[in-house]
């Protein structure tokens, strides 16, 4: 949530933003409901202050003798004007804080301006796409003839939008699980946490899913739940209404299983793993200081690309710009693989800073240098998600005889096997 004051100050700023963001929002609506607000504030203290003299001297005539009964009904009419005033204040205020909580972020400067992917830009690419000497299969025709992908008795069970692991399968699933949380805590220097995935509309407010994405996301009506859409929510909101008394950077790492409604469009987005209602995801998440933040978002992309390397996939880093940021991010780096049997480049991990703007709507705060309490800056990004990266390692690892070989730096959390064979069915 962006502060009332900096909006009031930086209103070209803010304006500019939300058309480079491509979003509708009534800044002036705002702006009209803030002033009638400081209006209000200023009126407010003047009869109180009125109310409290004329209190004193009515006391005090009363106390000589006088009498007051015909200035004892001004005194009431103050206090029913006041009374008044409060209840418009609390109207006002309470409607701001619904339009304030729909104000995205501003981007980093830095940032790409477009209105769309097209504007985005590439910072770096690491390996080389693959060449094969067969036709490169799609991951949901390797899975399914290996037998460790079933997407048709996932649907009996669920519905279309969900995969079923079986076998070497869930056992690769498992093991990516594994790798990502011991690279990260091991070596990485991440506190591995392991939080609820049900979570209360605090919670979603707080990292800013809600109210903005509430479509997108799976509710338990009955107990006000929603079903995480990424660990970024739990783990973030540990902190919540908190001041922190660890030493920053705090680094967290969390593997937690995450629901999304919305699936993409009928057609070849659908197909296999590329967009599922749930998935598995290895989250990271930073809390530090404000003028650390942009250098903790480098290091944080830096650890993501490194499970990428280890496991020997090709991938690019993509600068979003404006226009593809996330509500409350400033700034976002995507991490995506090259599928071949695909033929595209699937993402696998947004890494995003959103300085103040999830701790101001999750009142997590922090001591700085001068002991004062500031707000902290939030960062967090995907160490990464799966089903794409198994998509990815299906399609790359393919064999011509139709098994596929396992990244060296799997086998011993695969047991040592060394590759999936058609057999394993």
């Amino acid at each position: 949530m962006l502060d009332l004051k900096y909006i009031r100050e930086n209103v070209d700023r803010v304006r500019k933003a939300l058309s480079e963001r491509g979003e509708s929002f009534d800044l002036d609506r705002l702006l009209e409901l803030d002033r009638e607000r400081r209006t209000l504030i200023t009126e407010l203290d003047q009869l109180r202050h009125q109310r409290k003299e004329t209190a004193r001297e009515l006391g005090q005539r009363k106390a000589s003798g006088q009498d007051i009964s015909s200035d004892q009904q001004a005194a009431r009419r103050i206090g029913e004007r006041i009374a008044v005033y409060e209840d418009r204040l609390r109207e006002i205020e309470a409607y701001l804080k619904k339009l304030l909580i729909r104000v995205p972020n501003v981007p980093h400067p830095s940032v790409p301006v477009g209105s769309d992917s097209s504007a985005n830009r590439i910072v770096r690419k690491w390996g080389e796409q693959k060449k094969f000497p067969f036709e490169p299969r799609p991951h949901w025709e390797i899975g399914e003839k290996l037998g460790i992908l079933d997407f048709r008795r996932a649907a009996r069970l669920s519905g279309s939008g969900f995969a079923l692991f079986s076998g070497p399968g869930a056992l690769l699933e498992r093991s990516l699980i594994n790798f990502m949380l011991d690279v990260h805590t091991r070596e990485h220097g991440y506190r591995e946490v392991w939080p609820p995935v049900l979570c209360n509309t605090a919670a979603t407010t707080g990292t800013g899913q809600l109210p903005k994405m509430a479509e997108d996301m799976y509710f338990i009506e009955r107990d006000s739940f929603y079903l995480a859409p990424t660990a970024e929510v739990p783990v973030t909101n540990i902190y919540r209404e908190e001041i922190l008394s660890e030493p920053l950077p705090l680094c967290l790492v969390a593997y937690t299983p995450c629901f999304r409604r919305e699936a993409g469009a009928a057609g070849r987005e659908t197909r296999g793993l590329i967009r599922v209602h749930q998935f598995d995801k290895v989250e990271l998440v930073k809390f530090v200081e404000p003028d650390e933040s942009y250098s903790e978002l480098e290091g944080l992309v830096r650890d993501a690309e490194e499970i990428l390397q280890r496991l020997g996939l090709t991938y690019r880093v993509v600068e979003l710009c404006t226009g593809d940021l996330s509500f409350a991010a400033t700034k976002c780096y995507d991490l995506e693989l090259w599928a071949p049997g695909y033929g595209d480049w699937l993402e696998v991990s947004s890494c995003s800073n959103f300085e103040d703007f999830q701790a101001r709507r999750a009142g997590i705060r922090y001591r700085d240098r001068n002991g004062a309490v500031a707000y902290v800056h939030t960062l967090n990004g995907s160490g990464v998600a799966l089903a794409r990266l198994v998509a990815a390692i299906l399609e790359n690892y393919q064999q011509a005889d139709g098994s596929v070989e396992i990244p060296v730096a799997l086998r011993p959390y695969m047991h040592g096997q060394a590759r999936i064979k058609p057999s394993a069915s």
